[in-house]
């Protein structure tokens, strides 16, 4: 399971003029703005992007300059894979280890969509004992030991919701390594990055 939330992407009017200070050519720029003040891609600058983006790293740094910022909700287990992606990159998580005795444990908090009976039977005694862990440790806070045993065997299924910070060009890469994987997570977030603007001609290049 993975969820995305709250996607904002910004600085596409800074970055495409700023692809234009190469050549001087920001005479060509047919970029507007609308009623509302809403910054409006010209089909000009649009095709310039792509034509950079289609150049190669080395032209398309405007693309390190479109931030994308947005709440993902996923595993551990999908986290860890995430985690390759450091350069570019920021995220705050919500804290396991200061707010997991915070609610009780319910099946929902753990990615279980892909279990079949015995796993989902199984998950189920983990989430009972998990819950006996943290009703002990609520009622006695000194009790560390109820504390390291919720620590130390909670699923890497559990579910971590983290803010994230990334450029178009983290998710051109992310894009390209990851939309054939076998995790069903990663082709939620591919389809999530086709969603932004101007995908299709500055991220998904090679298609």
């Amino acid at each position: 399971m993975l969820k995305t939330e709250r996607t904002s992407v910004m600085n596409i009017e800074n970055a495409i003029r700023g692809a234009r200070n190469p050549l001087n050519s920001w005479a060509k720029s047919d970029s507007t703005y609308a009623e509302d003040g809403s910054f409006v891609l010209g089909a000009a600058d649009l095709d310039l992007g792509h034509r950079l983006a289609l150049a190669g790293s080395d032209h398309r740094k405007f693309l390190r300059q479109i931030f994308v910022s947005v709440d993902i909700t996923a595993p551990i287990y999908w986290w860890k894979e995430f985690d390759t992606y450091k350069v570019g990159t920021v995220a705050n998580s919500t804290s396991t280890m200061h707010k997991i005795h915070a609610k009780s444990f319910e099946r929902d908090d753990f990615s279980h969509d892909r279990l079949d009976a015995g796993g989902l039977a199984a998950l189920d005694a983990m989430i009972v004992y998990l819950e006996s862990e943290r009703l002990k440790f609520v009622a006695n806070k000194e009790d560390r030991q109820s504390w390291h045993n919720m620590i130390q065997l909670l699923p890497s299924s559990y579910n971590q919701m983290r803010t994230v910070t990334l450029n178009y060009e983290n998710l051109i890469n992310i894009y390209y390594a990851r939309r054939t994987h076998k995790l069903a997570e990663w082709h939620t977030l591919c389809d999530w990055i086709l969603s932004l603007p101007h995908a299709a001609e500055w991220i998904c290049i090679k298609d």
